[in-house]
């Protein structure tokens, strides 16, 4: 069985114009990197509604084929003669090299050059992180050139960031050395992926939009404690600058040559988990259907597309496909990772409650129209498979078997099929919250609606800073809440449907550019750490081909 990028390999791609030209797109408007990667001019004149959302329920770790699954339905929906176009997110650096992976999908559904896309791309990441870390730079130094901002260096809430695994670098103490090296203080690092200057690209509608919300940044606070602005520090432009390139989307295609914006890559777990609205409302101006996925289950990655991007961007989906696997249900079961793949009718049954808890919220929380794509791997029992079906069957949930991974978009044409029907049925979109709720009341809705928590508990640390969120006028903002992607809840081991526990905020986070507040919840950690084992430790590259293994 070849691998992923063995497969990826063995395709002969099509010149990028070729595929732009797909679009409506003229070469000259392409700037070109190589032959099979482009940028292009971003475009807000959506001439379609019809947007799908592809999430998932909670993964096991090793994924769930989202967006394989995202991949093979446009696939499928071009076989069947549609104008269709995808919007995903970019690969980190972080996941590639740890254990995750990347972003590129799997086997006959993906997206290429894989090898491209999931190191470098088009140098985005990089930006992002030069941005950040260009902002760190200025406050560092407006300390040591005298401090005019009077600036409280133990209350500087902007980290450093890098698209690097790195759990060393959580907590760090930065400035040693002597006066001429800065002042001393405590610092620490985020992961690109979870930067604000990553959810400041994804959300900004263009150039002005984004200056505007690198402007409303607050970077820290002063001696009084009032708020200090990163329009107070005068590099503004700077980082716009410096994002010049990164703004505009990135143009590539599937194995089966649909075209595919890839642009923008928040994690789900720790950030808004979408591409960015930039690249969806470009292939929105382009393309008859558009798909596009969130990070992670739908607890994470589709709330917060239908309630941080659509209400950013002013859109919303015409359906929503709820990716599941027969040995992610196991897992939710009971069942270890190292058993997933051997048959166990009774484990799916122990776990079917995870996929019957995100078909519930989609539709009846966010009112919108599911269709249910059973994943199915070649150690899936037909028994198995039709549990899964009968259940669906019994919610009355849309439902199609997809084998995208093994036959690509041929394996997909029952979904887009289904997908096609559900576009054309009518939905009652709403949000989880309201925009004048107070924080509290945001969080409290995600956790008891959403998550099925009984109530919610503060620490000390996030009471303080809801405070100061309210003091400064930022507690109607909308919330991004960072938890385990593992569970319902803020713990990895609650699997299933668990029910009345307590959600347990550890912090609050304002982002004052994203125009949302992150609601830090359990362990989770906005710097990943490596395995033991990480991905890195098994790759290689022949000095003479240049033949990269064990990528994928």
């Amino acid at each position: 069985m070849k691998t992923d990028i063995e497969i990826a390999n063995s395709v002969q791609l099509q010149h990028i114009s070729t595929i732009a030209a797909k679009l409506g797109i003229d070469q000259e408007d392409l700037e070109y990197y190589g032959k099979y990667k482009a940028k292009v001019p971003a475009l807000d004149q959506p001439k379609t509604d019809k947007l799908v959302l592809v999430t998932a329920i909670n993964p096991t770790a090793f994924g769930e084929g989202k967006t394989t699954t995202s991949i093979g339905l446009a696939d499928g929906l071009a076989k069947l003669g549609k104008n269709v176009c995808l919007a995903l997110r970019e690969p980190s650096l972080g996941p590639v090299f740890g254990v995750k992976g990347g972003a590129t999908g799997g086997g006959w559904a993906q997206v290429a050059p894989m090898e491209d896309i999931n190191l470098h791309f088009t140098g985005d990441l990089h930006a992002i992180t030069c941005a950040n870390n260009l902002i760190s730079a200025i406050i560092d130094n407006h300390i040591q050139q005298g401090n005019e901002l009077r600036i409280n260096p133990t209350k500087i809430l902007w980290k450093r960031c890098m698209d690097m695994n790195d759990r060393a670098l959580r907590h760090i103490v930065c400035g040693l050395g002597g006066s001429t090296h800065g002042v001393p203080r405590e610092d620490g690092f985020n992961i690109t992926a979870a930067s604000e200057i990553m959810a400041v690209l994804c959300l900004s509608a263009d150039m002005g939009d984004l200056k505007r919300r690198v402007g409303n940044i607050i970077v820290a606070y002063d001696y009084d404690n009032n708020p200090v602005y990163c329009s107070q520090l005068g590099v503004v432009d700077a980082v716009a600058i410096t994002l010049k390139d990164a703004l505009k989307p990135n143009l590539v295609q599937t194995l089966e040559g649909t075209p595919a914006f890839i642009h923008g890559g928040p994690f789900a777990n720790i950030a808004h988990g979408c591409n960015s609205i930039i690249a969806t409302k470009t292939a929105m101006s382009y393309a008859d259907i558009v798909v596009t996925e969130a990070g992670f289950g739908a607890d994470l990655g589709a709330e917060k597309f239908l309630d941080i991007k659509c209400r950013a961007a002013g859109i919303q989906p015409k359906a929503v496909v709820l990716v599941a696997t027969v040995r992610a249900l196991k897992y939710n079961g009971g069942v270890g990772k190292e058993d997933v793949a051997k048959p166990n009718v009774k484990a799916v049954e122990a776990g079917i409650s995870n996929l019957i808890g995100h078909i519930d919220n989609l539709k009846n929380v966010f009112g919108v129209n599911v269709v249910v794509a059973i994943n199915k791997f070649v150690t899936d029992t037909d028994e198995e498979i039709e549990f899964i079906a009968n259940t669906c069957r019994s919610l009355g949930a849309d439902f199609a078997i997809c084998e995208c991974w093994a036959k690509g978009g041929e394996g997909s044409i029952e979904l887009a099929n289904a997908v096609l029907g559900a576009m054309d049925k009518p939905s009652n979109f709403e949000y989880c919250y309201s925009d004048d709720m107070t924080m509290e009341q945001k969080i409290e809705a995600v956790a008891t609606k959403i998550y099925g928590a009984s109530s919610v508990k503060y620490s000390a640390k996030a009471l303080q800073s809801l405070s100061m969120i309210k003091k400064i006028g930022k507690e109607k903002l909308p919330i991004c809440i960072a938890k385990t992607q593992y569970s319902f809840s803020d713990d990895m081991t609650k699997l299933g449907r668990p029910t009345g526990f307590e959600l347990n905020v550890q912090d609050v986070e304002i982002r004052g550019g994203a125009e949302f507040a992150v609601v830090i919840c359990g362990a989770i950690m906005l710097m990943p750490g490596l395995s033991k084992k990480p991905s890195a430790l098994g790759m290689s590259i022949d000095e003479k081909t240049m033949e990269i293994k064990g990528l994928f």
